[in-house]
């Protein structure tokens, strides 16, 4: 999910103004009150006249574009800002989104149809050959990571420059890498690389899988259950990412999340306090590991993910997270989309957002529309969203799975296609259908420039092989394997 620098939403770590001062993206309050409102509005929160007064005293209730010259709010304007922001967490929510959205992860359990990790019973992963564990494993990391660079480039971009810019260079249908090889200049000018992943993101630069957050949380997670266990807490993931996160690599609701942290809030509140992305993509991309070493228990997956999640989203954002670890834990020992979609989505409310997302998504995607009309419908229905929100991208994830029907590479350029965030989503879903293929399975123009190296923020797992990788999570998996035969004994 790392942000461009080349359009709407200002996502620039720092940057000095002419009159020198520091502007940190994600955290400038009166940046920040834009987005709130939005978010509240989403939610139907009543603001009364909260709205009003930003605009009145010179606020904007749109987002800063990118690139523009940042203004320097004057000290009233950020002062009320700051009175804003804090007025808009006392903002009460209405009674069916309280409902139909909680956060507490036994109310969310009195939502579902069917009990605890059950919610559909575990296949028996005692009975799966751990050869073919391992490498089912070994498909999930590196399909994460070519669904990832294939859409690094193109993030933000939207859905018509994606399509002009593959056409420009032959590469339409998308299959293959992005390339600038024979690419127009008006079209270069008009649609811009990811600044960050021009270097490293295009097939005549690609050596090995560049830095990105969509890898680096995985890593997150695999090291705390390595050093913690599986009964680690919210805490422990807020000091992980202390730990070993730089600030200036977190985004939105992770980079609200740190402040806060830095500022005192205990782990459990850091998330609710003025975060305006708490149902934003991030707690989503944080989650396969927590379904890999759970091979066929969506509903354990589910909340480990739940415990990673409520540290910086809240409702939708951290339904994102259980959904895609459970849809990971059945990947591993399912044989279709349909079974995978299917158990991930017992574990999350029925009547929430996120559930209503994912079916239209799937509905979408088992219609017989072209694609490009598919994405016209689901744009009318989810395209007034920012594009990092979880919602739109959950929707087009479900279309490109279900399309897919498992196919590798339809899967992944589907989900590019799409537009909006396109590493993250390009990552889930390659990891979901790299799991169902496994490593031997996958194509290898697209494993082969991964060249089995994965650069990171983490320096304790920079350059580390995918084959490591998975043969490090799938010996957490046989240790969670095992902790189930013998509590089925006992």
């Amino acid at each position: 999910m790392t942000v461009p620098q080349t359009t709407s939403i200002p996502r620039v770590e720092a940057q000095t103004s002419r009159t020198g001062a520091l502007r940190l993206s994600w955290t400038q309050p009166e940046d920040l009150v834009a987005h709130a409102i939005n978010a509240a509005g989403e939610e139907g929160r009543d603001l009364g006249a909260l709205g009003e007064r930003w605009s009145e005293a010179g606020g904007s209730l749109i987002p800063a574009v990118t690139g523009a010259t940042p203004l320097q709010a004057e000290p009233k304007l950020r002062s009320l800002a700051r009175e804003l922001m804090y007025e808009l967490d006392l903002v009460a929510l209405p009674e069916v989104i309280a409902a139909t959205e909680p956060d507490d992860l036994e109310d969310i359990r009195a939502l579902l149809t069917v009990s605890d990790e059950g919610v559909i019973p575990p296949t028996d992963a005692m009975n799966v050959d751990p050869t073919t564990i391992q490498d089912r494993i070994h498909g999930a990391w590196l399909g994460r990571a070519a669904g990832c660079l294939l859409g690094k480039p193109v993030e933000k971009i939207p859905r018509d420059g994606i399509r002009l810019i593959a056409q420009s260079t032959a590469n339409w249908p998308i299959a293959s890498y992005f390339t600038e090889v024979g690419l127009d200049p008006a079209i270069a000018d008009r649609f811009p690389w990811n600044r960050r992943s021009r270097s490293t993101s295009l097939i005549e630069n690609i050596d090995g899988m560049p830095e990105d957050d969509d890898l680096n949380f995985p890593l997150i997670a695999l090291d705390l259950l390595e050093r913690v266990g599986r009964n680690f807490t919210t805490r422990d993931v807020a000091e992980s990412w202390l730990a070993n996160l730089p600030g200036g690599r977190v985004f939105t609701a992770e980079r609200i999340t740190y402040r806060n942290l830095l500022n005192g809030y205990e782990p459990e509140e850091a998330g609710a306090i003025q975060n305006p992305f708490r149902e934003w993509i991030g707690a989503q991309i944080r989650a396969d590991v927590y379904g890999w070493v759970n091979p066929g228990r969506p509903g354990t997956a589910a909340e480990l993910a739940w415990r990673d999640a409520r540290l910086s989203h809240r409702r939708n954002g951290v339904y994102g997270a259980m959904f895609v670890a459970a849809a990971s834990a059945s990947a591993i020992v399912s044989d279709s989309v349909d079974e995978v979609l299917s158990a991930a989505l017992e574990i999350i409310p029925p009547d929430s957002r996120y559930a209503t997302a994912i079916r239209f998504g799937m509905d979408l995607g088992r219609s017989t529309h072209a694609t490009e009309r598919a994405l016209d419908l689901l744009y009318a229905e989810y395209g007034h969203l920012h594009w990092v929100h979880v919602l739109n991208n959950a929707a087009l994830l479900a279309f490109s799975l279900v399309r897919g029907a498992g196919d590798f590479e339809t899967t992944i350029t589907l989900a590019v296609t799409g537009g909006w965030d396109t590493d993250s989503t390009g990552a889930t879903a390659g990891s979901i259908t790299g799991a169902l293929t496994g490593a031997r399975g996958l194509p290898g123009r697209w494993v082969d420039p991964l060249k089995n190296r994965l650069a990171t923020s983490l320096p304790a797992y920079d350059q580390i092989g995918f084959d490591e990788l998975a043969a490090r999570t799938a010996t957490l998996a046989g240790e969670t394997t095992s902790i189930h035969s013998q509590e089925i004994r006992g």
